[in-house]
């Protein structure tokens, strides 16, 4: 399959395992400084999904396989809190000798969400269908780890999220109605064209 790709998309596809390689070696490193039980089996699940993702863009690329990706099934499954409770000051850590779990959680949430914008922005740009859809399941796969990331995060209170007047929040979202005009009349949520 690798002769016939485009060299965009083969320069593409050569970021997305060049950051896949960076991404499990930031993972591994990430495993010793992790106190937490709950984070130290999210990261290593993790990084054994990364690696498999790996492995598979390599074998389909290599024509050694079908270059399908398995989803990513989360663990973390709650409510989002809402709000601020007194957030933790935070400040860069200068003595660069090691992270506390908030900083190791923060740096997987970075991490695959950069991936999954990365992998979708690649599948735009592939001609190749099988490859566009390896991508496209890797870029949700990294969404939906970062959304188990920042379950945990929000969890622990290292990720809080703001909020507004409840009359501000409805008074910006109610100002956006259905769109109706000669071409287009709203029909049960969808629009129908007039030819």
């Amino acid at each position: 399959m690798a002769a016939h790709l485009g060299a965009h998309e083969t320069m593409e596809i050569h970021e997305i395992l060049t950051s896949a390689i960076n991404g499990i070696n930031h993972f591994q490193l990430y495993r010793s400084m992790v106190t937490d039980q709950q984070l130290s089996q999210m990261l290593d699940r993790h990084t054994q999904m990364m690696m498999s993702e790996y492995h598979s863009a390599v074998q389909s690329l290599n024509q050694q396989g079908s270059g399908q990706m398995m989803p990513f099934k989360t663990m973390e499954n709650q409510a989002p809190k809402y709000g601020l409770d007194h957030p933790t000051p935070q400040s860069p850590n200068l003595t660069g000798s090691t992270l506390d779990d908030r900083a190791v959680a923060t740096a997987m949430l970075l991490c695959h969400k950069n991936s999954a914008s990365k992998k979708m922005m690649a599948a735009l740009e592939c001609a190749d269908p099988q490859v566009r859809r390896m991508l496209q399941q890797g870029s949700v796969n990294c969404a939906e780890q970062a959304y188990e990331v920042w379950q945990y995060m929000n969890r622990m209170g290292y990720y809080q999220v703001p909020t507004m007047k409840e009359e501000t929040t409805n008074t910006i979202l109610q100002t956006y109605q259905p769109a109706t005009n000669d071409m287009t009349q709203p029909m049960n949520g969808m629009f129908q064209f007039r030819q």
